[in-house]
């Protein structure tokens, strides 16, 4: 039995001698490479991960002491070392474990972080609320150097600092990555932490000028470039007590330096640094493509996917370069997803037209507006679930002032794998809702570069949203044609029943159709909506069908109701759509299957609704 397989909780592990520490480090990486190349998953992160992961656990008493890791992809270690190992061969599977924290999941997870930036925040909450309930425990917030780029790191640093009593540790995990490469001056600051004159010094004087307890030092910093401490940082006017860098992957570095903090009070500050992709030298030589793989074999590496279908951030990065060509005005913005918004090339065909943000939602909708304000346009590449963190800028810097800027809502809808902390169930519902925007949702490749014009060329907020993944194959036109503003179209003529579909609701919805002999429009526009054309539908039919890839609640089944309610149009109305609870991760056809948002599922519900109306309603079958 391999050392690895005698650990079921970190108290075992805390059984260990030092030099056994080394060698479950050595066979956790092993694992972890091997059961992440049969499921994918996130990869360079966690093997970045595995030395810290088993320090901590090592040095504090979890669960008793609370652990928040930061971005939760980098858990996978931490996972397997909590009494999960025997359950990652179904990881992001759906019934599967999640590849994030999960609360429900284990003790051992104290906070769900699949989004970035919020530990500190929690771990100074849980500190708190050990100080008030008198309990003697520790709160530690594990942060990625990208997390550190948002604001709301720094205001919990700010908050931090003014309590001196309590138990609280934060680890910077510094590996020079986010997702993208780093952007910022955070990132050139913790550079020069790391290049220094103090460390410069240090290294130039040579053994033969330092005293012997020294001399180990000076070696270990030209073995590692880690050891040294720095007299003072940015982190220590914040209150906390500085500490780093030091090697990230070196047992006999990290516990003892933990150890020590754990037994000093008040706010502590560990700098680590750490490699992206440790000991897999093909993702150390590539964390981005290594970030998040599919299935591979690990002596081979990832090799070029054979794509027969383009897939909707394609398509948005292609039409960004095609834009870009035509309208020197336009800009293109990401929150530290260069590669996942599909933006690689117009960076390097327009990189002062480029800019990366960093994890920083909010500033990246509130520097649009700037920008738009001196009478550029643009262009917000952005997830959807993310663009939830910056709502009150698209509100008050965005749209109250009715400044000109495209929001590409990639991930629209279910994500699959990535389940409910990254699905973009919700803007439907929270763009609709706000003055002056124009919301469209594509339900084909085509479509997706029309609406991506339309909402370019309209002087003000405008949002598009597409899937993740492939399209169903349309071929894209290479002009840059709009569409009519506002306008659907009837795409199936049927009786009695219409189904009005919304973006990717329109393949099975045309599928629904054929068994029941409805007719199909494509709405395109949720804001503004045609509702000429529902009026149209709903006078010559018995029944109206909505159909979004969204929440119902609020979304383009309401909007639909609004507007048969404003023109006095009493007429019977089904609405289909995402339950009012959060999906869990899987794959997303069967997610949607189940939600009843395939072809047959669409039609059973027609059937069913059908059934409890009046006689006259009967649908073909």
């Amino acid at each position: 039995m391999t050392l690895l397989q005698k650990i079921n909780d970190p108290a075992e592990l805390r059984t260990l001698s030092r030099a056994e520490l080394g060698m479950l480090a050595d066979e956790l990486r092993t694992y972890l490479l091997e059961s992440v190349a049969r499921t994918g998953g996130h990869l360079s992160s966690n093997l970045g991960t595995v030395e810290l992961t088993i320090a901590l656990h090592y040095v504090f008493n979890t669960p008793e002491d609370r652990i928040v890791w930061d971005v939760g992809h980098q858990t996978y270690p931490h996972k397997i070392l909590t009494g999960r190992r025997d359950r990652m061969p179904t990881l992001r599977q759906q019934g599967g474990l999640s590849g994030f924290p999960r609360r429900d999941e284990s003790i051992y997870d104290t906070f769900g972080t699949a989004h970035s930036s919020t530990s500190i925040s929690a771990a100074l909450g849980m500190a708190l609320a050990a100080r008030t309930k008198g309990e003697k425990r520790h709160s530690v917030a594990v942060i990625g150097d990208g997390a550190m780029t948002a604001g709301m790191a720094f205001e919990a640093l700010n908050n931090v600092g003014v309590y001196e009593d309590i138990k609280m540790l934060v680890v910077l995990n510094d590996n020079d990555m986010s997702i993208s490469p780093p952007v910022g001056a955070l990132n050139r600051y913790l550079a020069r932490l790391m290049s220094g004159k103090f460390y410069a010094a240090a290294k130039n004087v040579g053994k033969s000028m330092l005293p012997p307890s020294m001399r180990e030092l000076a070696k270990r910093f030209e073995e590692h470039a880690k050891g040294m401490l720095v007299p003072a940082t940015l982190f220590e006017e914040f209150g906390l007590n500085y500490i780093g860098p030091i090697d990230g992957h070196d047992l006999e570095s990290l516990i003892p330096t933990l150890q020590n903090l754990k037994n000093l009070d008040g706010p502590q500050f560990l700098h680590v640094v750490t490699k992206k992709g440790q000991g897999y030298k093909l993702a150390e030589a590539d964390p981005v493509l290594y970030h998040g793989p599919g299935k591979f074999n690990p002596s081979e590496g990832i090799k070029p996917a054979t794509v027969t279908k383009t897939t909707y951030t394609q398509v948005f990065g292609d039409w960004l370069c095609d834009m870009a060509a035509q309208d020197e005005r336009l800009v293109g913005i990401t929150p530290a997803m260069r590669e996942g918004s599909g933006m690689v090339r117009f960076e390097q065909q327009f990189p002062e037209r480029y800019y990366d943000v960093g994890i920083a939602e909010q500033h990246a909708v509130t520097f649009a507006a700037g920008l738009a304000c001196e009478g550029l346009k643009p262009v917000l590449a952005i997830y959807s679930t993310f663009l939830q963190r910056g709502y009150d800028q698209l509100i008050h810097d965005v749209a109250l002032q009715n400044l000109d800027v495209t929001f590409a809502l990639d991930r629209a809808g279910l994500v699959g794998a990535d389940g409910a902390t990254h699905a973009g169930n919700y803007d439907l519902a929270y763009l609709r809702c706000i003055p002056n925007m124009v919301v469209m949702a594509a339900s084909d490749e085509n479509e997706c570069r029309q609406m991506l014009t339309t909402g370019f060329r309209y002087p003000g907020p405008a949002a598009v949203r597409y899937p993740r993944g492939v399209g169903i194959g349309a071929a894209v036109d290479a002009s840059l044609a709009p569409l009519p503003m506002g306008k659907g179209e009837l795409k199936r003529k049927g009786r009695q029943v219409a189904i009005l579909a919304f973006g990717t609701m329109l393949a099975p919805s045309m599928g629904a159709a054929e068994l029941l002999n409805a007719s199909v429009a494509n709405m395109r526009f949720i804001k503004p909506l045609d509702a000429a054309l529902v009026a149209e539908l709903a006078a010559t039919h018995e029944l109206i069908v909505t159909v979004e890839e969204g929440c119902i609640m609020g979304g383009a089944g309401s909007a639909v109701a609004e507007a048969l309610a404003a023109a006095g149009i009493v007429k019977p109305l089904l609405q289909l759509g995402l339950p009012d609870k959060f999906i869990d991760h899987g794959d997303a056809q069967q997610l949607l299957a189940q939600c009843g948002l395939d072809a047959a599922g669409i039609a059973a519900s027609i059937r069913q609704r059908s059934h409890a109306e009046e006689p006259r309603l009967v649908v073909n079958n």
